[in-house]
């Protein structure tokens, strides 16, 4: 029978060959993909890529915050605390459209995927 520490190491595992196989599908081409049509249909690739990052943990999952309605978009991040509100990225510059964030949230997405 397995144990705690067991399953925590296969999850590791699983998730670092997942996270090699994330990596290797992500290229100019499906970035381009994504800043023509961040909510269209996506090829198979970049399905994947979205679903990858939309199932990690909410601690430090960014999030898309109108400051101003239909003319500002700014990206948050969640503390993944109960009662702790999300945090504005201080090095961001605002999005002049929902999608154009939606973009720049994928690209931080991308960045730290290969920075871990």
């Amino acid at each position: 029978m397995a144990g705690p520490d067991r399953d925590a190491q296969v999850y590791e595992d699983f998730d670092a060959k997942l996270r090699e196989r994330i990596k290797a599908l992500i290229t100019d081409e499906l970035i381009a993909e994504h800043e023509r049509s961040p909510l269209g249909q996506h090829s198979d690739q970049l399905e994947r890529v979205l679903a990858f990052f939309r199932q990690r943990p909410v601690e430090g999952k960014y999030l898309i915050v109108a400051t101003r309605p239909w003319e500002e978009y700014r990206i948050a991040v969640l503390s993944g605390r109960r009662g702790e509100p999300a945090r504005f990225l201080d090095d961001e510059q605002p999005y002049p459209t929902e999608e154009a964030a939606m973009h720049g949230v994928f690209l931080r997405r991308i960045r730290d995927l290969r920075e871990a």
